[in-house]
């Protein structure tokens, strides 16, 4: 797999076409799998299949994104577009086919136009409001016009390629946030044990956990991980996962919650003696009751018995909850008025540990009156390795052992090898279930949904700036303008509208999504996309790699040709962004070579 030589980077890879309010007093919550965990491994192409993990919510949780850079948005465009319509449902979309994007960018469909204006034509009044729209955020609009699918709108490219490409940082971060976040408590409790007695569906979860963290504190969430890992072995073994989690110094005191715990705790069913270790019980179902919060739990739940063990747990969530802000962005501190009401907690739990966690947090509300409300999302020791040898194993293949043993490619086989877990258990929807397949030709930088043909694609970019920044040194190529004198209009090839228009403008809309809790049921459940991160940079890499395959970008070192060059690299710096951000999520280090 090691990497491009030429200046002008690798040929090869698959192509692929296509004033903020205090946030109200809310309980903690769960992240949980649906389904069962079981493994399938036939002779021929062994793999697992384990299910994925659901977030669950009371609430919907949007995060702002300022538009105080003045740069476009796909959202405030079809907002404007919407409302130049009149009253009504939404009625516009965006097209992302490149088939359709030859003639035009956004669709208002016939169907739904017959049912806001009946079999009339649009009047004549609106299709000038929509060909006329400006606003902020609104991208630049050259024509509107009906068609037989619906009507039509085209952009004024140019402009926007002039307005996008001038401002390339504006797109490749969310805006920084005018005030404090809010507080997020995140726990993980499958970080309790060793990495070795970790589950599948476990270490899902802690990927998961990490990606929402990286996610909402780019966005000026106050994050604090729980619980702080005390195996030994495993910092380095989320180091090698390239996950951020912090380790713990001391148990937090049990003191106060013990002796709450011994006043409202049930003693042993007639009078005999409770098993070792155990305090005494507590039934849920009144504390349901009492609570009225019986949406969203499991029915079954009746009797828990109470542990050191359990409220140790407990004890380090309420000394989290009321410790302080987190660790959010550097420069905003906590609101004058934060106190625990104003903390979510999220815990992030596989579907075998849902029913465990509901205990906990029902525990958790009779013990503790001033507990946040809670909401829930619902061994791969061996997978790392197995996918690191792999990475090694097709390395050797292609380019010999010596290339495999080589102490300076050690860091690029753990990239990649982290890369490819991640994906593959980030990029299907968590109530999906999730085929793993543990061949060795499930490694590959040929293939098109993997993050080795990300991680492949992004080496490309990296080597493709290193050959114009070596032809300046040569005295090929003039050093680059200033991005205000080069001229937009020269980039004609669809493609590289695609890669505008499909990849670089609407991803400050994606980290939105990203950060996004999104209550789809009554009670804890709720959803996190966190799948939109990976199936949009696997999309990237595969419309770059099309656009990179058919379109020679450092021609030959003519005057004439050097204003098309300098705007089509000036386009690929946008998409290196992007990619370089949106791996950051992932919290993977973009490569320079492969």
């Amino acid at each position: 797999m090691p990497g491009p030589s030429r200046a002008g980077g690798p040929r090869g890879g698959s192509a692929g076409t296509e004033g903020r309010e205090r946030p109200p007093r809310f309980p903690p919550a769960h992240l949980s799998a649906q389904g069962r965990h079981r493994i399938h491994a036939p002779a021929s192409r062994p793999s697992r299949k384990l299910d994925l993990l659901t977030l669950c919510f009371r609430f919907r949780w949007l995060l702002p994104v300022a538009m105080a850079t003045g740069r476009l948005g796909v959202r405030e465009t079809l907002g404007a577009l919407n409302t130049a319509l009149g009253s009504g449902d939404p009625v516009w979309f965006k097209e992302t086919r490149a088939r359709h994007l030859r003639a035009r960018d956004f669709l208002a469909p016939r169907p739904a136009l017959q049912a806001r204006f009946g079999d009339e034509q649009v009047p004549e009044r609106v299709v000038r409001a929509v060909a006329g729209l400006q606003g902020p955020g609104v991208a630049p609009v050259l024509r509107c016009a009906p068609t037989p699918a619906g009507l039509a709108l085209q952009l004024q490219r140019p402009a926007v390629f002039e307005r996008v490409l001038g401002a390339v940082a504006a797109y490749a971060a969310p805006a920084a946030p005018a005030a404090p976040g809010p507080r997020v408590l995140l726990h993980c409790p499958a970080l309790r044990g060793a990495p070795g007695a970790l589950r599948l569906s476990q270490l899902r979860a802690v990927l998961v956990a990490d990606h929402l963290a990286r996610a909402l504190r780019a966005h000026g969430a106050s994050v604090r991980l729980v619980p702080a890992v005390r195996d030994p072995h495993m910092p380095t073994f989320l180091q090698q996962l390239r996950v951020d989690w912090p380790a713990a110094s001391e148990r937090a005191a049990t003191e106060a919650l013990r002796s709450l715990a011994l006043a409202e705790l049930s003693p042993a069913p007639d009078g005999g003696a409770l098993p070792p270790g155990v305090l005494g019980t507590v039934c849920l179902k009144e504390v349901m009751q009492e609570r009225g919060r019986a949406a969203g739990y499991d029915p079954n739940l009746d009797k828990c018995l109470v542990t050191e063990d359990l409220l140790c747990v407990l004890a380090e969530l309420q000394e989290a909850v009321r410790h302080g802000p987190g660790d959010g962005p550097p420069g905003l501190a906590a609101a004058p008025d934060a106190d625990e009401g104003g903390c979510m907690v999220v815990h992030v739990v596989s579907c075998e540990e849902e029913f465990q966690q509901q205990k906990l947090d029902l525990l958790w509300w009779k013990l503790d009156a001033q507990a946040p409300l809670t909401q829930a999302l619902g061994s791969p020791f061996s997978t790392r390795r197995l996918r690191h040898a792999q990475v090694c194993k097709a390395s050797a293949l292609k380019h010999g052992r010596e290339l495999a043993r080589d102490p300076a490619w050690t860091e690029v086989f753990s990239v990649l090898s982290v890369a490819t877990i991640k994906f593959e258990m980030l990029s299907t929807a968590p109530q999906s279930q999730l085929l793993l397949a543990l061949s060795d030709g499930s490694v590959s930088t040929k293939g098109t949904k993997s993050g080795t043909f990300v991680m492949y694609n992004c080496a490309r970019l990296a080597t493709l700036f290193e050959g114009y920044q070596h032809s300046v040194e040569q005295g090929l190529y003039p050093t680059f303008p200033p991005v205000s004198s080069l001229d937009f209009s020269l980039l004609q090839d669809e493609g590289e509208w695609l890669l505008l228009f499909n990849g670089v403008l609407p991803f400050p809309d994606l980290l939105s999504q990203t950060a996004a809790l999104a209550c789809v049921a009554p009670g804890l459940h709720a959803t996190a996309r966190t799948e939109t991160m990976c199936k949009f940079l696997v999309q990237l890499s595969m419309d770059f790699s099309s656009y990179y395959n058919r379109v020679h970008i450092l021609g030959e070192p003519r005057p004439h040709l050097f204003g098309q060059m300098f705007a089509r690299l000036q386009l690929l710096r946008a998409v290196r962004e992007v990619l370089h951000a949106g791996l950051a999520t992932l919290g993977l280090p973009p490569l320079n070579h492969i």
